[in-house]
């Protein structure tokens, strides 16, 4: 299974956060498992009210992402998923997508939570949604893993 050896993360003081989650809208049971996951990871963690946008697919993740961490959010969560076909499409727009993420945090300094799902068929997906019957939910361990990020970030910056 994919999910083993995650690390256990606990985050705390985080209740603050300024966080935003960005959604494509493909396959929408996958992705409405994906967005309740990352809901209830943020409210676990005492993080009401996040931002939430829809985009058409993965591939406007990067953009919109972009566009949010410009917005002074501590954090923003980037839900999708990309399903293999008969065709090459599968990996143009995994690659764009996953290129497009690393290089808004990398270029903001706004943690990008990563949960782009890339999978051989829908069966997989599904499983890594978060949904009652999925053996993963990546939704949260994208919340926890940003979330998580932007703590660390905030303590370097006070230590200057």
């Amino acid at each position: 299974m994919a999910g083993q050896g995650a690390p256990e993360l606990s985050v705390e003081n985080c209740q603050n956060l300024r966080v935003a989650v960005v959604a494509a809208q493909w396959h929408r049971p996958v992705m409405d498992g994906l967005l309740d996951g990352a809901r209830r990871a943020l409210s676990a963690l005492g993080i009401e009210d996040p931002t939430v946008v829809r985009v058409p697919g993965s591939f406007e993740l990067p953009v919109a992402a972009q566009a949010l961490a410009a917005r002074r959010y501590d954090a923003v969560i980037a839900l999708g998923v990309v399903i293999r076909g008969g065709t090459p499409h599968f990996d143009y727009v995994c690659q764009a997508a996953t290129d497009g993420l690393s290089r808004v945090a990398l270029d903001s300094g706004v943690p990008i939570g990563f949960g782009l799902l890339t999978c051989d068929d829908e069966k997989q997906a599904l499983d890594r949604a978060g949904l009652p019957d999925s053996h993963e939910d990546k939704g949260k361990e994208a919340v926890e893993a940003a979330v998580a990020t932007a703590v660390l970030l905030r303590g370097l910056a006070e230590q200057r």
